[in-house]
């Protein structure tokens, strides 16, 4: 009788190791997205009071924008305090005439920089967020276009 010998042949381990290889390949850079998005999640929520502080000056103005575009006058309006840089932001400014929120990341978030702008209705204010800088769009931000 001859004696069977037990394991695997070299090529059977081979494209193993290529599977793996592949998957990995796939996997680590979408590994790497999730996390810029998962910070820049924290970014978002940094800001989110401030945002409701401008929804609430904008409610108390009617909508005028005009009255609810800097940071003094949604902070003399409603009390709130202006969100400071820090973490994963490298700055946070509002802009004049839009009111809108422009956060810029630090380079461990990938150097974007998110817009986040006021559009106020009869009732309620929605915002709109637009994504800005070299491959910055919704898979490193999570938020725009």
């Amino acid at each position: 009788m001859r004696n069977m010998q037990k394991g695997f042949t070299l090529i059977e381990l081979m494209i193993v190791v290529a599977i793996i290889g592949i998957l990995a390949a796939i996997a680590i850079p979408q590994y790497q997205d999730y996390i810029t998005r998962a910070k820049w999640q924290d970014n978002i929520a940094r800001v989110q009071s401030y945002k409701t502080a401008i929804a609430e000056c904008l409610q108390n103005n009617n909508g005028f924008i005009t009255l609810c575009d800097s940071s003094a006058q949604v902070i003399s309006a409603t009390g709130a305090t202006f969100p400071a840089p820090g973490g994963n932001l490298s700055a946070i400014t509002q802009t004049a005439t839009t009111g809108a929120i422009v956060l810029v990341g630090t380079a461990g978030v990938g150097d974007c920089t998110v817009t986040m702008t006021p559009a106020a209705g009869t009732t309620s204010v929605t915002w709109g967020f637009t994504n800005s800088g070299t491959g910055c769009g919704k898979s490193k931000t999570g938020v725009g276009t």
